[in-house]
């Protein structure tokens, strides 16, 4: 009787253990697909995401082609990366929240863009965008201000795009609005700073003295010609393309256009027996 029993017991263990591996598997927290939360706490800012048209409208501005190279700072979920690599650029999201990062990986696979669409796990303080283009960011303003001084170094002519917060005195060279939101564009100045000199070509002056005073993308400055005093007008400044007029004691008019690069600027100056060629070099 008692091994009746006992047989009875082994049976009826048995069949709960085949009834248990037929069940469904329940999934645990670490199975389910992580979602984000409006508001949520990050490193240094609560996660709210840029809406989609705003995402596109700076993307617009930046004028962003498959030719660039983008990095938003800050990638939340991966939409503004997304939406770069589907426009062709190789784009880069820095984000300091694994499981964002995660998820921003998922769904450019979904997209289709995982060749494009990259993810850094890291401090966007301590990660490398220097080779960037085009730089996205939706940050507070403190954290502008502190990344401001690593973006003025970048190559002039980056495109840096802020949703809805600026850069304090460093003016924006465009601002547009979506939905009731504002993205604000800069484009990174190259140094003009200091004295530039020059040779004169054709008739009028023989030498010149140009000296720029420089605050970000504004610039102004004084002009001397042959040693003695000219005129400095309508000086503009756009990445590495600078523009600007002199005019002599005459009031002859010269434009020059060109190009900075490093310590030197050439370009083309329009003068009253047409054009030349033109070059300067920065004094200090």
């Amino acid at each position: 009787m008692h091994s009746t029993r006992l047989h009875a017991a082994q049976l009826f263990a048995a069949l709960l253990a085949t009834a248990a591996l037929a069940l469904p598997v329940t999934a645990t927290a670490q199975d389910k697909e992580y979602t984000p939360s409006v508001g949520q706490e990050g490193k240094d800012v609560i996660w709210v995401p840029t809406p989609q048209a705003l995402v596109e409208k700076m993307l617009d501005m930046a004028k962003l082609t498959a030719r660039d190279i983008h990095f938003d700072l800050g990638s939340g979920d991966g939409r503004t990366v997304i939406a770069a690599a589907k426009r062709g650029a190789q784009a880069v999201g820095v984000e300091f929240n694994p499981d964002m990062v995660a998820l921003s990986e998922r769904t450019a696979a979904k997209e289709g863009v995982a060749a494009k669409a990259k993810f850094i796990n890291g401090d966007i303080f301590q990660t490398d965008f220097s080779h960037a283009t085009v730089v996205t960011l939706y940050l507070l303003p403190s954290l502008n201000l502190k990344l401001r001084p690593t973006l003025l170094r970048m190559k002039p002519g980056t495109r840096v795009v802020s949703h809805a917060f600026s850069m304090d005195e460093w003016q924006a060279d465009q601002t547009e609005s979506v939905e009731g939101r504002t993205a604000y564009l800069w484009i990174v100045p190259a140094p003009v700073d200091g004295t530039w000199r020059w040779n004169g070509s054709g008739t009028g002056p023989k030498t010149y003295e140009v000296a720029l005073r420089q605050q970000f993308q504004k610039v102004d400055g004084a002009a001397r010609l042959d040693g003695g005093l000219g005129q400095l007008r309508d000086v503009k400044l756009q990445g590495d393309q600078i523009s600007f007029a002199v005019l002599d004691a005459d009031g002859a008019r010269r434009d020059y256009s060109g190009r900075v690069s490093g310590n030197t600027m050439q370009g083309v100056v329009k003068q009253a027996g047409g054009e030349a060629k033109w070059s300067a070099t920065r004094a200090n």
